[in-house]
């Protein structure tokens, strides 16, 4: 499959068939999110891979009563263990270098035949005592992981010529 072909395919799931997701393909995503570039090659972020059910219900509770979140064989908590740096252009590493990683992990779940769904919607100090994190990490996203229980469905995207502007604004 061409890598446009997964990007056209990618879609964000919130029903997961009752399947157990395997560990070699967790495996494989946590390794596409391993080889994402980051700024200056700091590498910030870190992973918590959560498959036992009390966990991922607490957890949904914790995203906003999300029942869905539960209800994803896998939830991974993407964090970031940052030094606090600051690009040039002003921007915190950590948040964009862990979104591109996670991005990674959709992609590569796609090549899997798993679907995902990014959860920003969360309170972040619950989710860090369910999962035991400590204080100086953030979790920068949930990300839950499995077999799409429903059919694909078309995503509504603006057109290039809306987004794109040539040589100036």
């Amino acid at each position: 499959m061409d890598v446009i072909d997964v990007i056209k395919e990618r879609r964000s799931v919130r029903s997961y068939a009752d399947k157990p997701v395997e560990r070699e393909k967790i495996d494989r995503l946590l390794e596409a999110a391993r080889l994402a570039p980051s700024a200056s090659n700091r590498q910030e972020w870190r992973f918590v891979v959560v498959t036992d059910q009390q966990r991922r219900t607490q957890l949904a509770e914790a995203a906003n009563n999300q029942k869905f979140v539960g209800q994803a064989p896998v939830v991974i908590a993407a964090c970031a263990e940052s030094d606090g740096h600051v690009m040039r252009c002003g921007q915190p590493c950590y948040p964009i270098d862990v979104a591109i990683a996670i991005d990674h992990m959709t992609l590569q779940a796609v090549a899997e035949g798993l679907g995902t769904c990014w959860i920003g919607a969360f309170y972040e100090e619950p989710a860090k005592k369910i999962l035991g994190i400590p204080d100086d990490i953030r979790i920068v996203e949930l990300l839950t992981v499995g077999y799409p229980a429903d059919t694909a469905r078309q995503r509504k995207r603006l057109s290039t010529e809306e987004i794109v502007h040539w040589e100036t604004w």
